[in-house]
């Protein structure tokens, strides 16, 4: 089938479901639609459109009415957008032991033999040790970013904060069992919200005497005021 009569065959279903075309895509050419969309979306065409609200029948939408920001929302705002693209939070050294691999493979039922055999993976494994599952490091990230600690709140003025998700994770290197990590935290951007603000992180997994990180989550929150 011709990729045009493919695309006519799916053009419903891609009207409704815009993200599933890029579903469908390699990794590697998902890469490249992606910077596409992005590039599309920062023309002068694509800034013009969405300054217009161009309805179907060519009547202009009017503007939505911006965000009331809380007081407190706008001090945070200021804050943050002062740094962006900065490093803003360095945690302390996490030790990844057997015993805590053990207890994450128990909840999750993961028993995998380089996760919890030491004398399997100290021959046949290449890392010659146990390694962390890479979800027990993402699990991490709470922890190593002080954000559950009740006596150290990172935005105390905040009603409540809510993981909102992860836009993307990668895992670049193993972390060996007995290695210790800490995380490393960037602001990607910060958005206003109904009743709140959006924030994206990058959060970088460090381990200790290794080049390569153990995770690296963009992560987002939410505020609410």
């Amino acid at each position: 089938m011709k990729v045009v009569d493919f695309l006519k065959q799916k053009r419903e279903t891609l009207a409704q479901h815009p993200f599933e075309f890029k579903d469908w895509l390699s990794p590697s050419i998902r890469d490249y639609w992606i910077e596409f969309l992005s590039m599309a979306n920062n023309s002068q065409l694509a800034s013009w459109v969405k300054e217009q609200k161009m309805a179907s029948n060519g009547e202009v939408i009017p503007e939505p009415a911006p965000i009331q920001l809380h007081p407190e929302a706008a001090k945070i705002v200021d804050q943050l957008t002062a740094t962006l693209g900065e490093e803003i939070h360095v945690g302390d050294w996490l030790t990844v032991d057997q015993s805590r691999i053990n207890r994450f493979a128990d909840v999750t039922e993961d028993h995998q033999w380089i996760h919890t055999d030491p004398e399997r993976s100290a021959t046949e494994s290449p890392f010659k040790t146990t390694i962390a599952h890479g979800f027990l490091t993402l699990s991490l990230l709470s922890v190593l970013t002080d954000s559950v600690d009740p006596d150290n709140t990172k935005f105390p003025t905040a009603k409540m904060t809510v993981n909102y998700g992860l836009n993307q994770v990668r895992f670049p290197y193993p972390v060996k069992e007995g290695n210790r990590v800490r995380a490393r935290t960037k602001i990607q951007s910060v958005t206003p919200i109904k009743r709140g603000l959006e924030i994206v992180q990058e959060i970088s997994v460090e381990i200790e005497g290794c080049r390569r990180p153990g995770c690296v989550a963009e992560s987002v929150i939410r505020l609410y005021f």
